[in-house]
């Protein structure tokens, strides 16, 4: 017996089959959510309305195995209805229920998206969104169409990292082939993302009419991921990065079952405790069957601008220490300088320009690059 961890409650729960598919009910989409605070034990079953009783055995089952860890006191397994909303089409006064939709009918602005990277950390604050932005950057100098997703709803970087702050994006309707329609057509509202230092970009930042706080559960998170990427006229793209929110719950788990990403990176610091939350970021993405492209180590030293004294504040080595023991690519080592910050205060990508910090960046979107063509 172990005790309770988010990566420990996958791996069982994916020993339990899913009643309707025969899968197990995490790569089923069946897990809505699971959490444990203070030895109490939860979980979210997603179940078809129209057949509850099928899943009585698994909802028992994830109680039984949620009751397995140790220092789990009490167990509690709510089963709910999942259903798929209407179509979307032009905007109402009524405000429609988001994500629990699928892809919707019609055009789609992911349609010539060859590839999609999702960069991920299980902790914040590793600066995972500053390496999504100088990752697109080199990408686009070695001449490929690239787009950039932003989908930390909570906490929006692109704005900011881009140089593009107080801006909201425009809409209009395309049909199936991309030519602009009136509302006579079989079109769908879209929404044009910003061009950015080369870079087709979104964020939930362009969205919204100021800068408080999104206040949404799960399940609108979701959603609102999902529907920037579908409702967002990318065009064609060689590769479209998805800057993922920190963590590995709703978010991520939506993401694998709407949108089901070519590969996804890690990024992480050579400190052991963001290493910990590193480890269970693989874990997730391998449990929902999206391959590992590599991981990336951020901050991985601090060169004094007045001595010359290199400083591994973070530790030295750990991420690339962390992919061998996990078998997985190791892309490169950002380093921690003033330059990198100042250049992200400004809105300016530093991978866009030249300079030692522009040449490492290339280094890393060279084998981004060479994984694109598995």
């Amino acid at each position: 017996m172990s005790l309770y961890s988010e990566t420990g409650a996958l791996a069982a729960f994916a020993k339990i089959s899913d009643p309707l598919s025969g899968r197990d009910i995490v790569s089923a989409g069946r897990l809505g959510n699971v959490e444990c605070n203070t030895g109490f034990a939860r979980a979210i079953l997603l179940v078809d309305p129209n057949k509850p009783q099928s899943f009585e055995p698994a909802r028992k089952a994830m109680e039984d195995a949620l009751l397995g860890f140790t220092n789990v006191t009490k167990a509690s397994v709510l089963m709910t209805a999942h259903k798929a909303a209407p179509v979307l089409k032009a905007p109402e006064k009524k405000p429609k229920t988001p994500h629990q939709a699928r892809r919707p009918d019609g055009h789609q602005g992911d349609a010539n998206i060859k590839r999609i990277i999702a960069v991920s950390s299980a902790k914040g604050g590793v600066g995972k969104s500053t390496v999504s932005v100088n990752l697109a950057a080199a990408l686009v100098k070695q001449g490929l169409a690239v787009g950039l997703l932003d989908a930390d709803i909570h906490g929006p970087s692109a704005p900011i990292l881009l140089g593009h702050m107080g801006v909201t994006a425009d809409t209009h309707r395309i049909d199936a082939d991309g030519t602009p329609t009136d509302d006579k057509a079989q079109g769908r509202m879209v929404i044009t993302p910003m061009m950015l230092h080369g870079i087709k970009a979104m964020s939930i930042g362009w969205l919204t009419k100021d800068d408080g706080p999104v206040v949404w559960r799960g399940p609108l998170v979701q959603g609102a991921i999902s529907k920037m990427l579908w409702d967002v006229d990318w065009g064609v793209l060689d590769v479209l990065i998805i800057d993922m929110p920190p963590g590995t719950g709703d978010a991520q788990l939506g993401l694998a079952q709407d949108i089901k990403p070519h590969s996804a990176i890690i990024v992480s610091t050579p400190q052991d405790l963001a290493l910990a939350d590193a480890r269970k970021g693989v874990a997730m993405f391998q449990k929902v069957d999206i391959p590992i492209a590599g991981v990336i180590e951020n901050m991985s030293v601090f060169t004094c601008g007045d001595c010359g004294t290199a400083h591994h504040i973070f530790g030295h080595g750990g991420a690339r220490d962390e992919a061998k023991k996990l078998g997985v690519p190791f892309l490169g080592q950002a380093p921690l300088t003033i330059a990198i910050r100042e250049s992200s205060d400004a809105g300016v990508p530093i991978a866009a320009g030249e300079g030692a910090e522009a040449e490492m960046f290339a280094k890393i979107a060279e084998q981004v690059k060479a994984s694109l063509k598995g």
